[in-house]
């Protein structure tokens, strides 16, 4: 049971970014890499398949019934705007299937033919601009349609062939002095969570944890070894620098990474920050954009948060020359602003290398190029590799380390939910039956064993939590649940034990109640109706009006989801709607929002038409454009600017009530005083 997405991001991301340093001199760029990742590329080309692949494989008219109902529910898996709608053959397909919803779509109505092209576009769409000149890629794409079983499995040997040239081509590129490369632990594990999952609750003291606490920093060092024995392997050098998978630090994991000899490690702005509160020195006199020096031997560098976002989660929506100029513009101002200690000052720029892409025109290419070279061109900017930065910047001393990732500067992510922590508990109860197996059994198959660690090191990987959880809701999860359970049965069995009933059963429980999940960071809303960027809500918290249900489910309900946050000057609230055009259909919508403090507190919004903005000065600001933002000013809700509240939204029509969420008991949230974020409240 194997997802695809290892092979369509190998076909997009993983080797053009590297091949586009080629053409600039002056560029430096660090690549990081997961040593499980290299595996999985070595499945494939050693004969390895999965159920996206197989299907692809099938001759087009001996597909069964079930076959083509598969292929017709999956195989539309791309970013609609910029992978399926430029290519008309797939768009064509993919109209035709949104012209049943809501319908079970026939696969009866679906040609041989139009069978075929699906499952060459399903691949082909995945192809990044830098390989569209090669062969078979050219043909097909001037083709577009009406493809032969020939032509669909020179597009698939073509996959394999590609994914055998990304390690050849990054050890070139790093040999050749272009690139640096860096790895993370093995399993991509949650390192100060392995160490132990107490750690949480340095950022959330009050975070809910497993019933048995897991404690394995002895796991932790084996990750990092064996991504240090799998670099020597693939480099024919030492590792020296680690990318700790999400950003993941602690003080225990760095004083383990010290140890055992890495010399660098990067994380986020917002651990600096709460790392200096830590050892009692006022962040707001520390110099973010240099190294520090933990130990001292360990260097650490802590991305610039806001300008790594903006590639990431801005840029995609502007045109090229637009958002480099920007990004360069925000260096410019950064290096006036440090221009006094210009020997000291780097600017980390840190994202994830795969993900942002396929939401840019062009999967990013003219992007890239461009910021590619301006920075290469511009004598003001030197690109340097994290290794350079490293050892030509003289540190700072760094005292202590805060425990967070750098989604949130915490690992709620991960744990805390009901789900997480039972994934927790069934991961420990294997581990433990394991290690009681191993004592009692001295003379037991070694391979064997070692294949049963095997799986329990890939149990620890952070992303079935990831999956877990109200967080990340997708297509996949129960995929995701089977797999991990999947990977903790393999251990007993591998034992010859009896498997607990516990790992035959879901953890991901789809559909269940919810309740309000609590805000975990400061934000800050741009108050225009829209989502600005992907993390412009990031650690606010949220109530899903859709999975709370109640005695008011009604066929013209409007709300999907609430979300809710703050910052030191407002407490933010973003209504989702389930169909946005469905609140044109009332004659006067009006939001009604009531806040339960000492004194009750309330605020009714008439939006004429569904939509506008509008303000009460020294009150709340508002607008409804595709969704309805208001910014409530903390004076307003409390003298002090902090303190407990319950709130519920509701939505007339005029003098009818509509809906109201949620229906029985407030959400109720604490705002904490100034500077006494870093206690969240859960």
């Amino acid at each position: 049971m194997v997802l695809p997405w290892v092979r369509l991001h190998a076909i997009k991301d993983y080797l053009d970014m590297l091949l586009a340093v080629d053409d600039f001199e002056r560029l430096r760029v660090t690549f990081n890499l997961v040593p499980s990742l290299l595996d999985q590329f070595d499945l494939y080309i050693n004969g390895g398949s999965d159920p996206h692949l197989d299907l692809s494989r099938l001759p087009a008219d001996q597909l069964t019934e079930g076959q083509k109902a598969t292929i017709l529910d999956s195989f539309f898996g791309a970013n609609a705007t910029h992978m399926i709608e430029p290519y008309e053959r797939y768009d064509n397909l993919f109209r035709k299937i949104k012209s049943n919803a809501g319908t079970p779509v026939l696969p009866a109505l679906f040609s041989s033919s139009e069978m075929r092209d699906l499952q060459v576009w399903s691949n082909l769409a995945w192809v990044d601009p830098t390989f569209r000149d090669e062969a078979p890629i050219k043909s097909l794409l001037a083709q577009g349609a009406h493809f032969s079983e020939e032509q669909k499995h020179s597009l698939l040997d073509w996959q394999m062939n590609l994914i055998g040239r990304i390690v050849p081509t990054y050890r070139d590129y790093l040999n050749r002095g272009k690139v640096d490369v860096s790895f993370t632990p093995y399993y991509h594990p949650i390192l100060p969570l392995l160490c132990d999952v107490r750690s949480a609750r340095e950022a959330n003291p009050r975070i809910e944890l497993p019933r048995k606490p897991f404690s394995h920093p002895e796991d932790a060092r084996r990750q990092i070894q064996m991504a240090m024995d799998k670099y020597q392997e693939v480099f024919d050098r030492p590792m020296t620098g680690m990318w700790p998978s999400e950003g993941s630090v602690s003080q225990e994991v760095a004083d383990i990474l010290l140890d055992m000899g890495i010399k660098w490690i990067a994380t986020d702005e917002e651990i600096l920050y709460f790392s200096q509160k830590k050892a009692g020195i006022d962040p707001g006199r520390t110099l973010m954009h240099t190294v520090y020096d933990y130990g001292p031997g360990l260097k650490m560098i802590f991305r610039d948060h806001a300008l790594s976002d903006r590639i990431g989660f801005v840029y995609s929506g502007w045109d090229t020359d637009r958002a480099v100029g920007d990004f360069v513009d925000h260096l410019k101002n950064l290096r006036r602003l440090l221009l006094d200690r210009i020997d000291e000052a780097v600017v980390p720029i840190i994202l994830d290398g795969e993900n942002a892409w396929e939401y840019f025109e062009n999967d990013g290419r003219e992007f890239l190029h461009e910021l590619y070279r301006r920075l290469d061109e511009d004598p003001e900017i030197q690109t340097v590799t994290m290794t350079e930065a490293t050892t030509q910047i003289k540190p700072q001393p760094l005292k202590s380390v805060f425990a967070g990732s750098w989604i949130n500067h915490n690992f709620r992510i991960w744990i805390g939910h009901s789900e997480d922590n039972a994934a927790w508990d069934l991961l420990s109860a294997a581990r433990q039956a394991l290690v009681d197996f191993e004592t009692e059994n001295p003379h037991f198959d070694a391979e064997r064993l070692a294949a049963a660690w095997r799986q329990i090191y890939i149990g620890e990987g952070s992303d079935w939590c990831w999956w877990y959880g109200d967080d990340h809701r997708g297509a996949d999860n129960e995929q995701f649940d089977a797999i991990f359970r999947h990977h903790l049965v393999a251990v007993y069995e591998l034992l010859g034990l009896d498997v607990p009933l516990d790992l035959l059963s879901p953890i991901y429980r789809a559909g269940a109640g919810l309740r309000a999940v609590m805000p975990d960071s400061l934000m800050s809303a741009e108050i225009d109706g829209r989502l600005t960027y992907f993390y412009e809500w990031a650690g606010a918290g949220y109530f899903d009006c859709l999975k709370a249900g109640g005695a008011m489910h009604r066929v013209d309900r409007h709300l999907a989801k609430i979300h809710f946050g703050y910052d030191h000057e407002y407490f933010y609230i973003r209504l989702d709607f389930i169909n946005r055009k469905d609140l044109e259909l009332l004659k006067q919508p009006v939001f009604n929002l009531s806040f339960f403090l000492p004194e009750p507190k309330a605020i009714s919004i008439a939006v004429p038409g569904g939509s506008g903005q509008g303000k009460e000065p020294g009150i709340y600001q508002y607008c409804v454009a595709d969704m309805m933002e208001i910014a409530v000013k903390r004076s307003f809700l409390w003298p002090g600017k902090f303190g407990r509240l319950g709130f519920t939204v509701a939505l007339n029509d005029g003098d009818e009530k509509i809906e109201q969420w949620p229906e029985n008991e407030p959400i109720d949230v604490e705002v904490p005083e100034k500077d006494m974020e870093m206690f969240w409240p859960t």
